[in-house]
């Protein structure tokens, strides 16, 4: 892991990203509050979404980076299901409704929308299916232990592995939260959605709890270990932290559907030119 430690810092970028993310909601937060539509920006929505910024943030910048890189695996998982799993969630509950077309500025936006090659790879990507597959091959693929070891040797493909678990996240909570109303998928199916994701991360969760030997060289060496948890131990511990988020997250998506059977927020329109950069039409 000697690699990470002399390469470049993500800090600095990762937190400046942050800033951005954050300004751009509170743009769009006050746009839309001032345009009488209350309704649709409740003061619970920065909080949320705050919330999701620490949850994608922090762990990338904490001192638990440092604890996942080089000593505990179950470190390294909470980082990730925290990054790609939580922190998306959040932000897509945050977002939905027309505060969601709220959050680029027009004229960039305009600009986007002129970009019909970005329009048809939103357009595939948000399909259904095309964002189960993708965060399928990137749970799956980073996980195969000769890339997982190889990204904690090199900054670069970490950080990638990093981001590709961000994008994964948000495509396939974008099906679960819909939060620019396509309706692409039906509220059981979304909830049935919401199941394969969780047995699929199960599944994962099983064999790290289950396996009789350490599955990470980069996590088994003989270095020395932290809080005196061996590397079988501490694999467990992963596979545990898996299914306790797994646990988290079909809880506050449950009490999310039943909420949307109770109370539906009314359609509205939300402005022409942030529709194409959705790739398709979408009502509100």
């Amino acid at each position: 892991m000697d690699g990470l430690a002399s390469a470049w810092d993500p800090a600095p970028v990762i937190l400046i990203g942050a800033g951005v993310v954050l300004a751009l909601f509170v743009q769009a937060f006050v746009r839309l509050r001032l345009r009488r539509r209350a309704d649709h920006a409740h003061w619970s929505r920065p909080l949320l979404f705050l919330i999701a910024i620490a949850l994608g943030t922090l762990p990338l910048v904490s001192p638990l980076d440092e604890v996942g890189d080089s000593y505990l695996l179950s470190g390294h998982m909470l980082q990730h299901v925290l990054i790609g799993d939580a922190a998306p969630a959040l932000a897509l509950v945050a977002l939905r409704g027309p505060l969601l077309f709220f959050l680029i500025p027009a004229p960039p936006l305009a600009a986007l929308a002129r970009l019909r090659p970005l329009r048809r790879l939103l357009a595939f990507l948000l399909q259904p299916v095309t964002s189960l597959v993708v965060w399928m091959l990137v749970i799956a693929g980073w996980h195969v232990p000769i890339a997982y070891d190889y990204a904690l040797r090199n900054q670069t493909v970490h950080d990638l592995e990093h981001l590709s678990f961000v994008v994964a996240g948000v495509l396939v909570w974008m099906q679960i939260v819909d939060p620019a109303r396509r309706r692409r998928l039906r509220l059981a199916q979304r909830l049935g959605y919401m199941l394969f994701l969780s047995a699929s991360g199960a599944v994962l969760a099983g064999l790290l709890v289950s396996s009789t030997a350490p599955l990470y060289p980069a996590y088994a060496g003989d270095g020395p270990r932290l809080f005196g948890i061996s590397a079988l131990r501490d694999q467990q511990l992963a596979g545990i932290v898996m299914i306790a988020e797994q646990l988290v997250t079909l809880g506050a998506c449950s009490y999310f559907f039943v909420r949307a059977r109770v109370h539906i927020e009314p359609r509205r329109a939300a402005g022409p030119v942030l529709v194409p950069v959705l790739g398709g039409r979408h009502e509100l």
